[in-house]
């Protein structure tokens, strides 16, 4: 008992959940002042604002999602930020040419906690090997099967083997698999 009538708990030791920095993406997918980057299934923007401070004024990043409630958030931070170079777009990325972007356009595709909501992935995959330059690099992240009780149920995730198979499917070459913290993996793609 303390010195108040209460009785004294045990230190329960609270670990943080280690999620992915978004500068790691930009850091791991080598993402550089001048780059022009498509961020699919951009959200709110939690990694399309680092990306446009890493390309700068000289590069441009697509925010790319099918909720138009999302782009909204991300045209605001953007404009918090003072940054010129973040443009959004409506998206569909399961349908033919759905991010509306011209072929051989990027030099970098973020594909980020979106396969596993696609019902055609092979789509989301081509769709970012089209839009992607020679030589263009793609990173993608999604939830880890091994990630326990976070994130979305087991039956929906697409472990490591099938994204690969699903990208080298589309026609990239895997490059390298990079840490994306407890709870995710990455895999980083190229075109030849």
């Amino acid at each position: 008992m303390s010195g108040n009538g209460l009785p004294i708990l045990p230190f329960i030791r609270i670990s943080i959940v280690a999620f992915l920095d978004p500068k790691d993406i930009t850091k791991q997918a080598n993402i550089k002042e001048g780059m022009i980057v498509a961020d699919f299934g951009s959200g709110s923007g939690f990694r399309t604002i680092p990306i446009a401070h890493a390309v700068g004024r000289s590069g441009r990043v697509y925010a790319l999602d099918i909720q138009k409630e999302m782009l909204e958030v991300v045209r605001g931070k953007a404009k918090a930020d003072h940054l010129l170079n973040v443009y959004t777009i409506w998206a569909d990325l399961e349908s033919p040419n759905g991010s509306t972007l011209k072929d051989d356009y990027t030099d970098h595709v973020v594909v980020a906690n979106i396969l596993f909501q696609a019902d055609d992935k092979d789509a989301v995959a081509k769709e970012a090997f089209r839009i992607l330059k020679s030589k263009g690099t793609a990173s993608v992240v999604e939830w880890d099967i091994s990630a326990g009780v976070l994130g979305p149920p087991k039956e929906q995730l697409i472990d490591k083997a099938k994204t690969k198979e699903v990208f080298t499917a589309a026609g990239f070459i895997w490059d390298k698999e990079f840490y994306t913290g407890e709870h995710h993996y990455g895999l980083l793609f190229k075109k030849s």
